[in-house]
């Protein structure tokens, strides 16, 4: 049976193509839907509720600091990051609560990226010493083959 088709013949079949076409379709669906559906919340968002210091210059009152129990619960500031600082904003003369990172936590969080990396980095050297080994192992044995044959 001749075909025009370059790909295997498991891909020409009706079913999968139309499989392949839901799959994709679907995929596209959510993705691009995803990024309507966000652009849409964050432009209503700035609409209404626009604090001082995304719009004008502000001063930091009061340094970054973990938030306690009762801020995390009732302040919007505090659930991004778990800090807040007091900004005083120049031109409306506002206080504001902001949400800010931490430089203990980065720092924190810092060390354990590297370990983590330290950690892979050392684990790939193992598996390349010992897929090298392995390598030459075969390569030795095929040589070993080749010389008995001769």
């Amino acid at each position: 049976m001749e075909s025009n088709c370059r790909i295997p013949m498991a891909c020409c079949r009706p079913r999968v193509l139309v499989l392949h076409a839901l799959f994709w379709g679907l995929v596209s669906l959510r993705v691009f839907g995803a990024a309507l559906l966000g652009d849409e919340k964050t432009t209503a968002l700035k609409a209404h509720v626009a604090p001082c210091w995304l719009l004008e210059d502000f001063v930091v009152a009061t340094e970054c600091s973990l938030c306690n129990a009762f801020q995390t619960r009732s302040w919007s500031a505090c659930e991004a990051t778990g800090y807040v600082e007091r900004v005083n904003c120049t031109r409306s003369n506002r206080d504001e609560y902001k949400s800010c990172r931490s430089a203990v936590l980065e720092e924190h969080l810092f060390w354990k990226f590297e370990a983590a990396m330290l950690a892979l980095t050392a684990s790939f050297a193992i598996l390349v010493v010992i897929r090298q080994r392995s390598l030459d192992r075969l390569a030795s044995e095929k040589v070993r083959r080749q010389i008995e044959s001769i």
